[in-house]
């Protein structure tokens, strides 16, 4: 029974690795053969999305492909993350955290400050405004699934959200790495922390970091950026309860949830293979360095593998013509939103400069 329950997952993986091989073999042809380059400039993660995206919108997709599909975005997603861990060391961690968590609370406080006054103003439904604004600060989509219940929301309003958080993710996504290398000089710890803090999913900005990583050859950006998005993603933890207590205000019946349901684990994952990489190279490096320095070199290219394969099947359950259905104020606010987030992490970012120096 568990064989045909797990088997049934497999067409989707295999799927989505074809699309990341088929866009590795693309980013060697245009970046390598045609340009010239001896290393690609073009990012594998960026063709992946949009080769699943023109793939996804052209062609129905069966039934088979949805499980793995859903699983890859998933799981495979999650355990790339935990994978790149194997890059860093514990004070690193430390480190950049103690930097990301006040300007992870001052985006947070900005935007729902924001979307308080759009709720006024455009006259939206408030638990959308909610799904939307928890979307954008905290982890995307997870958020949005995890508040729904606590909130009471509606399907459509549910589906609008994720779309809107979707479509601005993606965006961003593709846009900020290069803006933000402009705009801060290539500077790889404010770079991180913008991307960390700008954009909304986790596999979005793992994405993004990549594609920075492939452009301007800058693992320490995606490193920081990483750690910051996974230090957002636990603050789902305080928020949830949060928004039940100010939509709930009031109201007869209170709709329950469990913190224990919604922490994310896998940012636990990740940390343990920081421990296991520090722990490593503590009793491997002198004795057995090659095999070792083997291993960490294979867990960083499965962890770029699978979140290519991750960016893959979101582009192909990526329907464009939900997206029509929204209507032009939800698609306001999450503009709003997307632009507050970014506008706040480069102001507090500024601060922060302008303070060390």
């Amino acid at each position: 029974m568990y064989s045909k329950k797990y088997l049934v997952v497999i067409p989707g993986i295999v799927l989505a690795f074809v699309l990341y091989t088929l866009s590795q073999g693309f980013n060697n042809i245009i970046g390598i053969e045609l340009l010239g380059y001896e290393k690609s400039p073009i990012s594998t993660a960026m063709i992946a999305i949009l080769l699943g995206m023109f793939f996804g919108n052209i062609f129905q997709m069966r039934e088979g492909f949805i499980k793995g599909l859903d699983f890859t975005q998933k799981y495979i997603l999650k355990l790339g993350i935990i994978f790149l861990g194997i890059q860093l060391k514990p004070f690193e961690f430390l480190e950049f955290g103690s930097i990301a968590i006040p300007l992870i609370i001052v985006c947070i406080i900005s935007v729902l400050v924001v979307i308080k006054l759009l709720i006024i103003k455009l006259k939206i439904p408030t638990r959308m405004a909610y799904l939307i604004s928890i979307g954008s600060t905290v982890c995307g989509t997870t958020a949005i699934i995890a508040t729904a219940p606590v909130i009471g929301a509606k399907k459509n309003e549910i589906s609008y959200a994720i779309a809107n958080i979707t479509l601005f993710g993606i965006l961003s996504m593709l846009l900020y790495p290069y803006f933000a290398n402009f705009y801060f000089d290539a500077d790889p710890l404010h770079i991180g922390l913008f991307l960390g803090t700008a954009i909304h999913e986790t596999s979005q900005v793992a994405a993004a970091g990549l594609i920075y990583d492939q452009q301007f050859n800058s693992q320490e950006t995606m490193n920081i950026a990483t750690i910051t998005k996974l230090i957002r993603n636990t603050f789902l933890v305080i928020m949830i309860p949060l928004f039940a207590l100010l939509y709930n205000r009031g109201q007869n019946s209170k709709k329950k949830y469990s913190l224990l349901s919604i922490f994310p684990y896998f940012v636990l994952g990740f940390v343990a293979m920081i421990v296991l990489r520090n722990i490593g190279d503590q009793f491997f490096l002198d004795t057995h360095s090659v095999i070792w320095q083997s291993t960490i070199l294979t867990i960083k290219s499965s962890s770029k593998v699978f979140l290519t394969m991750a960016m893959a099947a979101i582009g192909l359950s990526t329907n464009l013509r939900d997206l029509k259905n929204m209507g032009y104020r939800p698609f306001l606010v999450g503009f709003i939103s997307m632009a507050t987030v970014g506008v706040v992490s480069i102001l507090t970012i500024e601060l922060y400069i302008n303070f060390l120096s």
